[in-house]
């Protein structure tokens, strides 16, 4: 894995979160950030050639800490949902020993800082995370601010433009360099916005529950279909047992245990997004209040955080992305942490796609697995860890 980036702005060590991943291709920065330090070191110039003071930065989406580290030079806050994310622009700054007294991080929920000089916006492929960005900036940005946006070519259709141009005003593309395109955007004051609500709320499908959706959750407006067959496939809870919904999304999986076992269960949420982990407390906390006491809701890598031997049942569907990369470290991290918090006699059940070589990983891990259920995408597997 290349794990040094050169720029404009120096040499850095940068590496992926987690670390060793088995993907050895793979780099924590690409063209994108490329494109956003070099145009943003020659305006920071400028802007503190007029106003003798260095531009305060305001970081959207970076996933790695690319341009925190590049851009160090400035004072900055950076906003990610991931906290992933966070954990990696932590460690390469450590790495690359970087001050953090002018650094800051925040959550995708918290209000944006007041009157950033450069906003650099590593464009989300979630286009209804995208609406609620620029809906945030709008409310915080001035027409003094340079706004500044970066994807892939491919990324950047007439669509993604049309939602800068009417929630904050003019933009336009460059052109194409190392397959990514740099957007400027000149916010409008007078602007008329065509604006969204968030969260979403829609009714799930044969039952009296409504499911809440922050922007940048899985399946915005209906149940995936891993999602629907995994609940015709839940556990049967027994009185005092403690449940992890392990990548919990909106919390439809922990909303229909907690109905099935009323108040005899103990029910932890966990995702690495505050937006899911947010969604699933608004989805038990609206429909079953009674029960929310029974509930913890934790952002975290997988369950780094979590007691050894203290759950009877973890419950996942494992990702097999990280963003647009093709990977199975975080459903093995899933695995190898359940098992560790896993009492004995303790079970993980999950739901994957057919073609994922699921099964034998956790015979490796687990010494057992057995198929509960299949249809023609979705599997159901389940492994106890034995004394």
């Amino acid at each position: 894995m290349n794990t040094t980036f050169t720029c404009a702005s120096g040499t850095w060590q940068l590496q992926r979160w987690p670390l060793n991943q088995p993907n050895g291709s793979l780099q924590a920065w690409d063209a994108a950030d490329e494109l956003l330090i070099a145009y943003t070191l020659e305006a920071a110039a400028q802007f503190s050639s007029r106003q003798q003071r260095k531009p305060v930065l305001l970081l959207i989406n970076d996933s790695f800490g690319a341009l925190s580290c590049a851009l160090s030079d400035y004072p900055q806050v950076q906003v990610n949902d991931s906290w992933l994310a966070e954990l990696a622009s932590q460690h390469n700054r450590a790495q690359n020993q970087l001050d953090n007294s002018h650094f800051r991080q925040q959550s995708s929920l918290a209000a944006y800082p007041d009157k950033p000089d450069i906003v650099l916006l590593k464009l989300p492929n979630n286009h209804s995370y995208l609406q609620y960005i620029l809906q945030q900036l709008a409310q915080v940005v001035s027409n003094q601010t340079l706004i500044l946006a970066s994807a892939k070519a491919k990324d950047i259709s007439r669509n993604v433009l049309a939602r800068f141009n009417h929630t904050l005003g003019p933009a336009s593309a460059s052109l194409t360099v190392k397959k990514c395109r740099l957007i400027q955007c000149q916010f409008d004051p007078a602007l008329t916005r065509q604006l969204e609500s968030f969260p979403l709320q829609w009714p799930l499908e044969q039952s009296q529950f409504t499911l809440f959706n922050h922007a940048n959750v899985f399946s915005r407006e209906k149940l995936d279909q891993g999602a629907r067959f995994f609940l015709q496939h839940l556990p049967r809870l027994q009185d005092g047992q403690t449940v992890i919904d392990l990548g919990c999304g909106n919390g439809v999986l922990a909303l229909s245990l907690l109905n099935q076992a009323k108040e005899a269960v103990s029910l932890w949420c966990y995702d690495e997004s505050y937006m899911a982990v947010e969604s699933a407390k608004l989805s038990i906390g609206y429909n079953l209040p009674q029960q929310l006491s029974q509930c913890h809701f934790v952002v975290d890598d997988c369950l780094t955080r979590h007691l050894d031997n203290s759950c009877d049942w973890v419950l996942c569907n494992p990702p097999f992305h990280q963003q647009q990369a093709i990977t199975s470290h975080i459903a093995s991290q899933m695995f190898i942490d359940a098992k560790r918090v896993l009492k004995p006699g303790g079970r993980l059940r999950i739901v994957a796609n057919r073609h994922l070589a699921y099964q034998d990983s956790l015979k490796r891990l687990f010494g057992n697995c057995r198929q509960l259920a299949a249809d023609p995408k979705f599997i159901i597997l389940e492994t106890i860890k034995r004394s």
